[in-house]
């Protein structure tokens, strides 16, 4: 879930069938986005915090506008009398104007979220050679994908950067301190979920030995008793 999805369902028309039906369900994927951020990454982590800090500041202005939500949830009952298409048509203006108010919540949000990135950025140190040198060999052995979304990371900083094509000429002297810095969180996210995946791998394999084990001895005694 991320704030484009968001936007482009709040957009949507009925016929579609994808558009939220009361701000509530805004509400609740506003809110995964930055809970998704803070279970994929480690606490520690650049990105985990500033995804805490900003579901905060989120879940604030969510209360300061939860009374007009209260509200209007109220009023809308009291039409109980009405049709369904009539109700439904009553909500769209109320729950478009909270809609639009949510969005630019999380818009102002987002500008925040990108703020704080950029100034993490800017503290950090300038990045060593042999970090660079590090940083180059981690990049070769990343999956078509992972290396995709690097490639990405470093056209946001640098649009000159041609990143299509069989070839790709890297050149990370070329490159600004805060893209390499970028690559360097990116390519650690990148390596904490290898490794998990390795455990999680390592445990399926332990476990069906000991299934294969299990069946054996099972077998073997069935067959001296059977003697």
């Amino acid at each position: 879930m991320v704030s484009g999805t968001i936007k482009s369902q709040m957009e949507a028309k009925d016929k579609d069938g994808s558009w939220y039906k009361n701000v509530r369900e805004i509400y609740a994927d506003a809110r995964l986005v930055f809970t998704n951020a803070m279970k994929h990454n480690d606490d520690q982590s650049d990105i985990h915090v500033m995804a805490k800090s900003s579901l905060e500041n989120f879940e604030e202005k969510w209360l300061q506008l939860l009374p007009k939500v209260v509200e209007e949830e109220a009023r809308q009952k009291d039409e109980g009398a009405q049709t369904h298409s009539n109700i439904r048509n009553s909500r769209k203006p109320a729950y478009a104007k909270i809609a639009r108010e949510t969005y630019n919540e999380l818009d102002d949000l987002n500008s925040q979220l990108e703020d704080l990135r950029a100034k993490i950025i800017e503290k950090c140190r300038k990045m060593t050679t042999e970090e660079k040198r590090k940083l180059g060999v981690g990049l070769s052995t990343l999956s078509p994908e992972d290396l995709n979304m690097a490639l990405e990371i470093i056209t946001e900083d640098n649009p000159s950067f041609q990143a299509t094509g069989e070839v790709v000429d890297l050149d990370l002297d070329a490159q600004s301190e805060t893209t390499l810095w970028k690559l360097k969180f990116f390519m650690k996210r990148v390596l904490e979920n290898q490794a998990k995946n390795s455990v999680v791998k390592a445990n399926d394999n332990l476990k069906r030995k000991r299934e294969i084990i299990c069946k054996a001895l099972v077998k073997s005694a069935a067959k001296k008793r059977n003697k």
